[in-house]
């Protein structure tokens, strides 16, 4: 399979990115760095980047960012970061990923336990995983040429848990093993519209 990953050199990126090129073709996107420069919050930038590459069977989505802080101290403008970057960057590259595809291909999206379970300073962040999650059960019902779409939603990994320990008091860290094993469900299962959850 040829198989495109956006964020593949970031924390979960990375060791996904090592397991799919055992077997596959895989090209890295990202801001800064990898074989194609991607930044999904824009969608000239999308569209630029998969008609670089071609068609292909598999699309994993590992970024977006979304702002962090008090609820009290986030404005209108803060919202719009996670809006633009996470939610319509990952709705935009289904939009537009469709296109690159070929039959029975699979777009992969990320979120994160936040969806389901906030924790303080998140209310933009939950806001739009929450918002992912729907629009991937949706668009399933939609979606033509085979196309299977489903999201990833994690844990804080262990490889980035002291980074986040803070936030997520009691929580287990989700072994890296298990990450991994989520996207290699998306990509080669057969499940359409999934939410594949891994909180510990």
């Amino acid at each position: 399979m040829r198989i495109f990953i956006i964020g593949g050199h970031g924390t979960i990126g990375k060791t996904v990115s090592e397991y799919f090129k055992a077997k596959h073709e895989v090209i890295i996107g990202g801001r800064t760095k990898g074989d194609v420069e991607i930044d999904i919050a824009d969608s000239k930038s999308i569209e630029s980047a998969l008609e670089k590459i071609g068609k292909l069977d598999a699309i994993i989505c590992i970024a977006g960012e979304a702002k962090w802080a008090n609820f009290d101290e986030l404005t209108e403008e803060d919202y719009y970061i996670g809006i633009k970057s996470k939610l319509m960057g990952q709705v935009n590259l289904v939009r537009i990923g469709q296109k690159y595809l070929n039959s029975q291909g699979s777009i992969t999206l990320s979120t994160g336990i936040l969806a389901d379970d906030p924790v303080v300073k998140t209310a933009s962040a939950a806001m739009v995983n929450g918002a992912i999650h729907s629009f991937v059960r949706a668009v399933n019902l939609e979606i033509e040429n085979g196309i299977r779409v489903n999201v990833v939603s994690l844990g804080v990994v262990e490889d980035a848990y002291k980074k986040y320990e803070a936030y997520f008091p009691g929580h287990n860290p989700v072994p890296m093993t298990k990450a991994v094993n989520a996207y290699v469900r998306s990509v080669d299962g057969r499940g359409r519209g999934e939410i594949i959850r891994h909180y510990e």
